[in-house]
């Protein structure tokens, strides 16, 4: 791309004009290449939500109080300090690239090097492994705020129209569920047996693949996008007003701890299945359920879960959540777009939330319930799931409609924030409740106390922040009519 390309502060000829007030219909191109930067964010994250810690108690060999200790400090200090300095720095980036888009170039490969290393496990003694452990974690949050979160912010300067945000940000969902698919269904079972057996070994060969494709589709990302929405020449705000603008966004504060509960419950929802089908689903009741499922994928070539009733039934039990979920995804637009985003947001969360609390009152035999209730909380929360980042893109244009100016990555940083801490805390309490019931790593045999805490780590403990944030959304203020209005005011100011 090149500087002629982009509308830079000090334009003012009717072209530039022009550019900003267009219509800002993106092309299949653009749309497709933008979401691969999330497909090969999610690649990362997806490990971390699923993987970060079993791999710290199963495979490195942490004990599961030293695990909660290290997630959650490392990761606070990580969502309050990485991403705000990030988003100040972004919001003030100026090149020929634009704001956002140098940074996903040049984050690329350290981020694909870093998260190789992070899910490495040297020959130290304990000691030694929980510093390598802490360095390579602190590295890793850094370096995903410093490539997602501007990656992030670009999606509320690619286009002002609101139609063609809801659009983006479908397909961009509709690639984080295909990082989401492989890592939760295959990598278990890829681990297992690139490693023959040992899985430090596995991890490694797979995350050493995963890096080189993730760098290959950032690089794509950063060529085929371009920034549109530029703040007005004369636009020189603080820090300190960008700060105070945020705190008397009512939508936007909605949103963050909205953001925040979010990610408390699918990390702990996440992280928890891989105990839950280790501990306590009946292993000859998933035989009986998932061998003909197994049987008939490996006759049409698709031979992927090996011999392991477990690790099959995890990779079959997520990939039914994940494609009804991408089934959800391509139906938010229209029903956003009827109704709004708030309303199928709010309404869509609580009954996605009515499908995890009912595993509950599933015993170890249940596994059709459990698949029946896994694919249902799928399509419903899928439906969510486009909406969350459309609806922070659309806090960015409320500041701007309130008060002329506009902050687009520190708006959306404080939503990484929300998204780093809720990672950290769902994480840090998945571990915690692990110890707090006396979970053993590797035994195979916990105690009937240990079980319980397991069946509720999966159903009771990550419906509650789901439950608050549905009741959030009633004080959400722009409905369906105030983003017309807003979408409508904007383009008349930037047209005058």
């Amino acid at each position: 791309m090149s500087a002629d390309e982009l509308i830079l502060p000090g334009e003012t000829d009717a072209a530039s004009v022009a550019k900003q007030t267009s219509p800002h219909k993106l092309s299949v191109l653009e749309k497709v290449g933008y979401s691969l930067g999330d497909l090969a964010a999610n690649l990362v994250f997806q490990t971390l939500v699923t993987y970060l810690a079993y791999f710290y108690t199963d495979i490195y060999g942490l004990k599961p109080e030293h695990a909660s200790i290290l997630i959650l400090t490392v990761g606070l200090i990580a969502a309050f300090g990485f991403n705000p300095i990030i988003g100040a720095l972004a919001d003030r980036t100026i090149s020929r690239w634009g704001k956002f888009r140098p940074w996903i170039l040049f984050t690329a490969i350290p981020l694909g090097v870093v998260a190789l290393l992070a899910f490495s496990t040297p020959h130290f003694s304990y000691e030694g492994k929980v510093i390598y452990a802490v360095i390579t974690y602190s590295l890793l949050l850094l370096l995903y705020a410093a490539n997602n979160l501007p990656y992030s912010a670009l999606s509320g300067v690619i286009t002002g129209d609101m139609g063609e945000r809801n659009s983006l940000s479908s397909y961009r969902f509709v690639a984080v569920m295909f990082a989401q698919f492989f890592v939760q269904v295959f990598m278990l079972a890829i681990i297992e047996s690139a490693g023959h057996g040992d899985k430090s070994q596995g991890i490694e060969k797979v995350m050493t693949w995963l890096a080189i494709i993730g760098i290959i589709m950032l690089l794509i990302t950063f060529l085929t996008t371009k920034e549109r929405i530029i703040p007005k020449p004369e636009q020189h705000s603080t820090l300190k007003e960008d700060l105070k603008d945020l705190l008397k966004n009512r939508p936007w504060i909605i949103m963050l701890v909205l953001t925040l509960l979010v990610f408390i419950t699918l990390a702990m929802k996440g992280g928890s299945y891989v105990y839950y089908f280790n501990n306590y689903v009946d292993k000859q009741s998933l035989t009986t359920f998932v061998s003909p499922i197994v049987h008939f994928l490996s006759n049409i070539g698709l031979n992927f879960f090996g011999e392991d009733p477990v690790s099959a039934g995890f990779g079959l039990f997520n990939a039914g959540g994940i494609i009804f979920m991408i089934v959800g995804i391509t139906l938010s637009k229209k029903f956003a777009d009827k109704y709004g985003k708030r309303d199928v947001f709010g309404i869509c969360l609580f009954i996605s939330t009515l499908f995890v609390f009912a595993f509950i009152f599933y015993s170890p035999q249940s596994v059709r319930l459990m698949f029946a209730s896994q694919i249902l909380h799928g399509f419903f929360y899928g439906l969510t799931i486009p909406l969350l980042w459309a609806m922070i893109a659309d806090v960015a244009d409320y500041s701007e409609w309130k008060n002329n100016r506009r902050a687009t990555a520190i708006i959306f940083s404080a939503m990484m924030v929300g998204l780093k801490a809720g990672l950290t805390l769902g994480s840090s309490i998945l571990t915690w409740i692990l110890g707090l019931y006396h979970y053993v790593p590797n035994s195979t045999t916990q105690s009937p106390e240990t079980i319980q805490g397991v069946k509720m780590l999966v159903s009771v403990y990550p419906s509650i922040p789901f439950l608050i944030g549905a009741a959030l959304l009633f004080f959400y203020v722009i409905n369906k009519k105030m983003e017309v209005k807003i979408e409508h005011d904007l383009k008349q100011k930037r047209t005058a």
